[in-house]
């Protein structure tokens, strides 16, 4: 219906890596340049680090659609809690079968891999995607791959990509080994307000938009660009919502009243507004039992007063009245203090 309603062919905010919709901006393609200078040319290690949404695994797939035929790869995004296991998926990926033997075996059966592929004049690249998830003792396997070499050239390329932890985790006293190794490191950053309205453009011109005005007023695009924090994937959401709901009012452009409405509707705090009351009604059901407690004590031969304080405590928890307003009354009233002192 929402592709019809704006004559697309398809969806132009979707959620999947699809490289086609990939925008270069400035560090979109500086990242790319670099990462593929650093394979073309055997270095070993690269890293590509960015904030989550930023679009990572698509400018992987886009280097590897790049990379065609010229290399062997296999790209690994799974979690991977031994180096056993890190390593037999790599083998899967690559389409050799493990016979289940041990590390040492592993390592063989890939070397030989590894050998076979660069005789045919072929570059072998391991990309790992969410390293930053991984364990220091698979991290230390992953560094002792890059002693497959030759006295000539490395035969593995590594390429690390991750959010911001991996550059903490790499940073560590305890990488300082496989940190040596990593001669590139890429960066990708949240676009400016130009690069956002760029983008958007950018994606509806992929999904078949060829209408005579543009989809979305100077407004709508600022206020995305302002709430979006620039992250590719929040502003696909913002748009993906902005268009159902333009459908909806049968809207053929989408403005500012549109975009703020959706950003209403993507905003959690007002689902969590209730929690901080219901912690405070807690608090005051906790310090009417305790004003229970110390009066029942006071009053301990007194069953009628015992009632009558205990269903005063109810009706205060009810009402939301605190116990330090309890306190602070009975307390400053002398008389009421005598009394209590007396008892």
């Amino acid at each position: 219906m929402v592709l019809n309603h704006y004559k697309l062919a398809e969806q132009p905010f979707g959620v999947t890596p699809d490289p086609c919709f990939l925008y270069m901006s400035a560090t979109h393609r500086e990242a790319m340049a670099s990462v593929l200078y650093g394979v073309k040319s055997g270095r070993g290690f690269s890293a590509l680090i960015a904030e989550p949404g930023m679009g990572k695994t698509t400018v992987l797939f886009n280097l590897l659609m790049q990379l065609g035929d010229t290399a062997k790869t296999a790209f690994l995004f799974q979690s991977h809690d031994t180096p056993r296991n890190f390593l037999r998926n790599l083998l899967l990926d690559l389409g050799i079968e493990d016979d289940g033997e041990d590390l040492v075996g592993i390592q063989a059966k890939l070397n030989e891999c590894l050998v076979q592929e660069t005789g045919q004049g072929k570059h072998f690249v391991v990309i790992i995607d969410e390293a930053q998830n991984l364990s220091d003792d698979v991290l230390e396997v992953v560094r002792m791959l890059s002693n497959f070499e030759t006295p000539r050239e490395k035969l593995l390329h590594i390429i690390l990509a991750g959010q911001p932890q991996l550059a903490a985790k790499l940073a560590s006293p305890q990488m300082l080994q496989l940190r040596q190794r990593i001669s590139i490191v890429a960066r990708l950053v949240p676009f400016n307000g130009d690069e956002t309205r760029a983008y958007i453009e950018h994606r509806l011109r992929v999904a078949g938009y060829r209408g005579e005005t543009p989809l979305l007023t100077d407004r709508a695009l600022a206020l995305i660009a302002d709430h979006s924090g620039g992250i590719p994937r929040n502003i696909n959401n913002i748009c993906f919502n902005a268009l159902s709901l333009g459908c909806a009012m049968k809207r053929r452009t989408i403005d500012a009243a549109t975009i703020a409405e959706v950003l209403r509707d993507l905003d959690l705090a007002p689902l969590c507004a209730d929690r901080p009351v219901l912690h405070a009604q807690a608090q005051n059901q906790s310090a009417m039992r305790n004003i229970f407690g110390v009066c029942s004590s006071i009053f301990s031969k007194r069953r009628v007063a015992r009632a009558g304080i205990a269903a005063l405590a109810a009706l205060l928890a009810g009402t939301g009245w605190t116990a330090t307003k309890y306190f602070d009354r009975s307390t400053a009233n002398p008389l009421v203090a005598r009394r209590l002192n007396h008892e």
